[in-house]
């Protein structure tokens, strides 16, 4: 049976910022509940021990995330999150408590795409507390992400450099955060806690440019995403769901991955060509060795 790194699934496609960097879903807006997460879990379990809360929305606007950890330890599966850290101190207690939580990825570069009335340094001081919590109490791994550059490894932004003055401060730091990035996308702050740094993020879209076909993905590889709607597609980029390969309230996982249109994308890799018009213009293709 074919093992993933990671399945991701997308606990609601809500979210409370309107990044500029975020394509937006016109899908239909949902929130999952307990019994079709305990559904998914009882599905993916045999191929990977590993979830991730994520795709779009920002998952701690749903209400059942701590029935959700807790049936992420129940199936024995490890849970990652990706937040925009905006809502963290409301559910900093849950998080730290929880047996199941592997680790917390936190995009601070979502604060400087909104236009947000929360203040600059409140939003930081609560991802800074919890991230103390939560490397003295617990076991999770907290990476802050700065994913906002317009060229690589240069930190032009001022909000950038307040963020490195404040963790330098905050961490009792004896090193320069901006130099030690340089010539590397990730620097360790402290035990469990990580800052890196990467060009901004955009999603591939069906509307964009043709790359061209000659590719390699780790989707269907090393991962798959479960849309909020149960709908399965190869890879976390797939934010509209624009390659369906079933839905797993109403197919056999089994059945889903070994469709013509799954097998066709996974052989077409094995040959380093992408098959699917998405895949064709997705810039993250070129990233893989």
């Amino acid at each position: 049976m074919r093992k993933f790194k990671r399945v991701y699934i997308e606990i609601t496609n809500v979210c409370n910022l309107q990044c500029n960097f975020c394509p937006k879903t016109t899908r239909k807006l949902m929130f999952m509940d307990e019994k079709s997460f305990e559904h998914i879990l009882s599905c993916i379990k045999p191929y990977s021990d590993y979830v991730y809360f994520h795709l779009m929305g920002e998952p701690f606007l749903n209400s059942n995330i701590e029935k959700f950890l807790e049936l992420s330890d129940k199936y024995k599966v490890k849970a990652n999150i990706t937040t925009n850290g905006t809502l963290i101190k409301n559910v900093k207690d849950i998080l730290i408590k929880s047996q199941a939580l592997r680790q917390v990825n936190i995009s601070l570069h979502s604060f400087e795409a909104n236009n947000s009335e929360v203040k600059f340094e409140d939003y930081l001081q609560n991802i800074i507390e919890f991230c103390k919590e939560a490397t003295e109490k617990s076991n999770i791994i907290c990476s802050l992400r700065l994913w906002n550059l317009d060229t690589k490894y240069k930190a032009s932004n001022n909000m950038n450099i307040d963020i490195f003055r404040i963790l330098e401060e905050e961490f009792n730091l004896t090193y320069n955060l901006k130099d030690s990035l340089k010539g590397k996308n990730s620097v360790k702050l402290s035990q469990n806690l990580y800052l890196s740094m990467g060009e901004k993020f955009k999603w591939p879209s069906i509307n964009s440019k043709e790359i061209g076909e000659r590719a390699f993905c780790y989707g269907l590889r090393d991962q798959i995403g479960i849309l909020v709607d149960g709908t399965v597609v190869p890879c976390c980029l797939d934010s509209e769901g624009k390659i369906p390969l079933g839905n797993i309230f109403e197919n056999n996982l089994d059945e889903i991955l070994k469709s013509k249109r799954a097998k066709d994308m996974y052989d077409g890799f094995s040959r380093r060509v992408a098959v699917e018009e998405l895949c064709k213009k997705c810039g993250f293709i070129n990233r893989v060795r």
